[in-house]
């Protein structure tokens, strides 16, 4: 019944996409809207290795996309209320001088304390099994989710109270000064903090949105100065990010390691997607940070033999988003391909987890992974809307061939 009332998504692969729109609804907590990362903890992303974290909450990484493939694959509803959870409960737990907190418990908790459980040996020995979520972490992407996520639901969020829209207001200001900043990635790399390109990119995403949203926040007299630093952002990127030699935009500034999350620059709107600079590093990450089984990794060093130190486990999210940056470049045939065997991955009863062994194709990591469920769901959507558009286009290439006039 729930399916029949909220499910109206019409194009292709349409049943694993109602089925991942129902895998979204079951991982989330309906009286506050929250959608937990995955059903369990300490699954760990290798046998007997680390990272082996509690997924059991609900994170602000992500939620742009997870609103838009909520708004796909569910109705605005559900897209509305978690949007209100993740403003609600990062509004109230923001402080002056503070980090933004990032994850919480599913009805809003701030105090998600980790501990270890040393008298469980945990799956295939992987230890240590924890309960709970270091919040101190900081993801400097949120500033973009969160504003990415409000710009989506724009014509439903009037009626916002003046609290939320001032929460938006500070969210887009301090992305203007946190731009400049060195920080540890999405990927929250080790050693000295760097100046990531994804980090950069998602800061302009804030400042873009907040831009589109000035008028529903009565902002309007801070547009001229986000679009400043919008602008900056964006001259930085291409000056720093870029690496001629290596053909590509690269993991940060300075940097030859290639990383998968170049792919969201066509996706978010800072470059077109035919741009060539998109373009080559599209196929810089079907190169070389694609696998033998089509899968693809995260990142990967210049230094690094395949299968070395410099390249992780394959990620089904990045999958997919390798596929959606193919569709909008018009690489259709390419895109349906990529989805495909992200999609074969899938489970007898179609559940996905994060990452998948690149020697067995055995899933690795907390499960089902709503990230990975995300991606398929825009990933099937933009491969469709990218199909239509060419259809279009060669409808009106017919019809003007013909002499007939198409308004």
């Amino acid at each position: 019944s729930w399916s029949d009332l909220h499910q109206r998504y019409r194009g292709p692969w349409a049943d694993v996409v109602h089925h991942s729109g129902r895998v979204l609804q079951a991982l989330s907590f309906q009286p506050s809207g929250a959608i937990v990362a995955a059903a369990t903890t300490s699954l760990p992303e290798g046998v007997g290795a680390e990272p082996n974290r509690d997924h059991r909450y609900s994170w602000l990484r992500g939620a742009g996309i997870t609103t838009e493939a909520l708004w796909v694959a569910a109705c605005p509803d559900e897209a509305a209320d978690f949007v209100s959870f993740t403003t609600t409960a990062s509004a109230t737990s923001a402080a002056p001088d503070h980090a933004l907190q990032t994850v919480f418990g599913v009805g809003g908790e701030h105090d998600l304390s980790q501990r270890v459980l040393p008298r469980l040996s945990g799956w295939r020995g992987s230890r240590p099994v924890r309960v709970g979520v270091d919040v101190s972490q900081h993801e400097p992407g949120v500033h973009g989710e969160l504003l990415s996520a409000a710009h989506r639901l724009a014509d439903h969020i009037h009626g916002v109270d003046d609290d939320t829209k001032a929460f938006l207001v500070s969210i887009a200001d301090e992305a203007a000064i946190r731009w400049r900043e060195t920080d540890r990635g999405i990927w929250h790399a080790g050693g000295v903090p760097r100046h990531f390109v994804h980090s950069k990119v998602m800061y302009w995403v804030a400042l873009d949105r907040a831009v589109a949203l000035a008028p529903v926040l009565d902002a309007e007299n801070r547009a001229a100065q986000w679009k400043r630093a919008q602008d900056e952002i964006f001259a930085t990127v291409m000056r720093h990010g870029w690496n001629e030699a290596q053909h590509t935009f690269t993991q940060s500034f300075g940097s030859d390691a290639l990383d998968a999350s170049g792919l969201v620059i066509p996706i978010v709107g800072f470059l077109p997607p035919d741009d060539p600079h998109v373009l080559a590093t599209i196929d810089a990450v079907e190169e070389r940070l694609t696998d033998e089984h089509g899968l693809v990794h995260r990142y990967r060093t210049e230094e690094a033999v395949d299968g070395g130190a410099g390249r992780d486990g394959a990620v089904l999210l990045w999958t997919f988003t390798l596929a959606r940056a193919l569709a909008l470049a018009g690489r259709v045939d390419r895109a349906r391909a990529v989805f495909e065997r992200a999609v074969g991955r899938a489970n007898d009863v179609g559940l996905l987890a994060g990452d998948v062994d690149p020697r067995t194709g055995e899933m690795l990591g907390n499960f089902p992974q709503a990230l990975s469920h995300v991606g398929l769901v825009n990933a099937a959507w933009t491969i469709g809307d990218a199909e239509r558009r060419i259809a279009e286009q060669h409808g009106h290439a017919e019809h003007a061939a013909n002499g007939v006039h198409v308004d």
